[in-house]
């Protein structure tokens, strides 16, 4: 594994040393159940509620506000789940989302649209932006939540959320975002920002897999629980808490915010070199804004090459990339996102996302930029359509 460049930060992270050795003795030492009243039972109690202030300081939110949950997805799931059916009583049952949303929110949305709710997926422009004027055309008197991405998991794109929310906010209706690929790598303020709900995911920030969390503003109209049970979560989300993970997620948001301008510089740096250098390729485009974009996302389309022949062939080098969002790419289907942003079938095939963390170096940078530039030359010398893009 030494020699293996990871390139896909935007799927998982390597949990921190830092991070797991806060994590390890909440397996072994002190595993007691949260919900006990004995001493190592109070002592989980505590680790628990020590974590749920980290993220609400690295929130600017209530500690009360901030719920666990098991991932992002289900974070994204009782979000719109929960003010959905919250409202509904009140005739509200319509959503607004938009067409480059994670699966996670799109699925949730087509689910509600089968128990009667009406969905509007706005539309993004080429660099995959919401209008703030398209959604506040969207909201009427039936609207119950407005659900729109913080940046795109695939090419980047960071949205005007704060725009976003205070649009929402003058019309009374709530808004959530899902933050999963924000969390950890850019400065968050649910105040400043408009936000009501917002998802997130430790594992984007070098945390542990399978725990994440859902920040639900207080006054928010949502249902008591999602898991009837023994009351945990403030009676919100029964099941004995994942004492080790939440640990971890909490160790990860401070870590993460340390120095994180710095770590910024950093990374964003290497994020335009690699854009600057594949660019020079011909019949390459960059996908996503060219500015409001996550620090280490690179995402480009190569014309005349195959998207799964460019990642199992950089594999081959060990590089590791991704040719679309991590949950779907075992499709064949071009995705959504790059679909939505207006690239053709064809083109959106042939897309590569590369994104770095601040483990990468600038000289597995440079291997990168090797490493793509001689596998793309490869295929398009074998590509039967290859010249007649290039003339065209």
């Amino acid at each position: 594994m030494s020699t293996t460049i990871y390139a896909d930060n935007a799927a998982t992270t390597q949990v921190s040393h830092r991070v797991l050795q806060q994590m390890l003795p909440w397996l072994s030492q002190h595993y007691g159940n949260p919900s006990s009243i004995y001493g190592i039972g109070r002592e989980a109690r505590g680790a628990v509620e020590d974590a749920r202030a980290q993220l609400a300081q690295a929130l600017n939110a209530q500690p009360s506000e901030i719920f666990f949950t098991a991932c992002g997805t289900e974070s994204d799931n009782w979000a719109i789940k929960g003010v959905a059916h919250a409202l509904a009583a009140k005739g509200k049952k319509h959503i607004i989302t938009s067409a480059i949303e994670h699966h996670a929110v799109l699925h949730t949305c087509k689910a509600l649209e089968k128990e009667g709710f009406t969905v509007t997926y706005l539309p993004v422009d080429r660099d995959g932006l919401v209008s703030v004027a398209d959604v506040e055309k969207a909201i009427t008197r039936e609207t119950a939540l407005v659900s729109i991405m913080f940046a795109n998991n695939e090419i980047g794109t960071i949205q005007p959320v704060a725009e976003i929310g205070a649009a929402c906010r003058s019309r009374g209706v709530p808004f959530h975002t899902d933050a999963v690929q924000a969390v950890g790598h850019l400065p968050i303020d649910v105040e400043a920002l408009n936000i009501d709900l917002l998802s997130l995911s430790a594992h984007k920030f070098h945390g542990p897999k399978g725990v994440g969390a859902l920040y639900i503003r207080k006054g928010c109209p949502f249902p008591a629980t999602l898991l009837e049970g023994g009351g945990q979560e403030r009676g919100r989300r029964a099941g004995t808490e994942n004492v080790a993970g939440i640990v971890g997620m909490g160790a990860a948001i401070v870590e993460a915010l340390e120095g994180l301008p710095e770590k910024t510089a950093r990374v964003q740096a290497m994020r335009d070199r690699l854009i600057q250098a594949l660019t020079k390729l011909p019949k390459t485009h960059l996908n996503g804004h060219p500015h409001r974009r996550l620090p280490g996302n690179c995402n480009i389309s190569f014309e005349g090459v195959e998207g799964e022949s460019l990642l199992l062939l950089l594999d081959n080098r060990d590089i590791c990339v991704s040719s679309g969002s991590a949950c779907t790419s075992g499709s064949l289907d071009p995705s959504h996102v790059l679909l939505a942003i207006g690239l053709p079938h064809e083109v959106a095939h042939g897309s590569l996302r590369l994104s770095l963390g601040d483990l990468n170096t600038p000289d597995q940078v440079e291997e990168i930029i090797t490493g793509v530039t001689q596998v793309v030359e490869r295929l398009r010398a074998m590509s039967p359509v290859w010249e007649k893009i290039k003339d065209n």
